[in-house]
């Protein structure tokens, strides 16, 4: 078996990525496997996916022991999640092999790419307005008690069979796309809730994609060992630097990463994809401020970030 010291030094930092933020581990991984690795699409996704389902419960696991898992809500986005996963797969297998189903996988990797880099934008919109309510007492103070949850089990379901295809097909979306639906369809969940309810419904999702990759996809065991092998440091160092860097610093820089793989994956042109993240470079600082400011808050200090992340 041989693995390349190279990959495993990407998904080292990739890890480290995973441990500050909580995202971004297959919405990071799997472009770059494609990109920079030269890796087909479908075996980027299903080594990404085999490598996540080794290193899903161990997060999981801890948010169990805190009480930070709202169980019910795990259990109906998992009917949906389950089976949306494992069919996602065949969806990708539908489109027949070689250079068309490698196609359509890097299509729809693209477009979910494109859909995490506006999630991480819409979750810190809400997080900064539900600041600013707290702030001006529109909004009851934080508590550390679970708050009351009306669990909506069609939409719930409904949301964890779309999360479940996107992840099947594309490796993206577990901790990225589910939990901002999560965040709109439950608004009283804490952010640690979120956090924990979402990663432990991923572990039977990303299980059943995995599955299914290694039946009808293109799972090589060489490749997801070289994943681990970087990964599971890097999330460890990852989680130890969580408490002082600031995590919205962070996952402002995985937005602007991840438009930036979309475009090369759906084939934008170099010219317009730098005209692209140049202009968004210029453009979204001036847009965020304006809207802070909107809100009451004043250019961002490092504390600021820190509350904001």
């Amino acid at each position: 078996m041989t693995i390349d010291p190279l990959l495993t030094l990407a998904s080292f930092g990739i890890g480290i990525v995973v441990g500050l933020t909580g995202m971004g581990g297959g919405a990071l991984m799997t472009p770059v496997l494609v990109l920079f690795f030269s890796i087909p699409p479908l075996t980027a996704v299903s080594s990404d996916l085999v490598a996540s389902a080794v290193m899903k419960p161990v997060g999981s696991y801890v948010h169990l022991r805190r009480g930070t898992v709202h169980l019910g809500l795990v259990k109906w986005l998992c009917i949906g999640s389950i089976p949306g996963a494992f069919s996602g797969v065949l969806i990708a297998r539908s489109f027949g092999r070689g250079e068309d189903v490698q196609n359509a996988v890097r299509l729809a990797l693209g477009i979910a790419l494109l859909l995490a880099a506006f999630g991480l934008i819409v979750r810190a919109y809400i997080r900064m307005v539900e600041h600013a309510r707290r702030r001006d007492g529109r909004a009851a103070p934080l508590s550390q008690e679970r708050p009351d949850v009306v669990l909506r089990p069609w939409p719930t379901v409904i949301l964890g069979a779309l999360g479940g295809i996107v992840v099947g097909l594309t490796s993206v979306g577990s901790g990225s796309l589910i939990i901002i639906a999560l965040m709109v369809l439950y608004p009283t969940l804490t952010a640690s809730q979120l956090v924990g309810t979402d990663l432990v419904q991923a572990v039977p999702l990303v299980a059943s994609a995995a599955l299914g990759h290694i039946l009808f996809g293109d799972f090589k065991l060489e490749l997801t060992t070289g994943l681990l092998l970087g990964c599971i440091p890097g999330v460890w160092v990852g989680a130890h630097l969580s408490a002082r860097l600031p995590g919205g610093l962070v996952r402002r820089a995985l937005a602007f990463v991840l438009l930036a793989s979309a475009l090369k994956l759906l084939g934008l042109p170099n010219m317009e994809t730098a005209v692209t993240l140049i202009a968004t470079l210029l453009v979204a600082p001036v847009i965020w401020m304006l809207v802070r400011r909107h809100y009451g808050y004043p250019a961002l200090s490092r504390a600021r970030w820190r509350e904001q992340a």
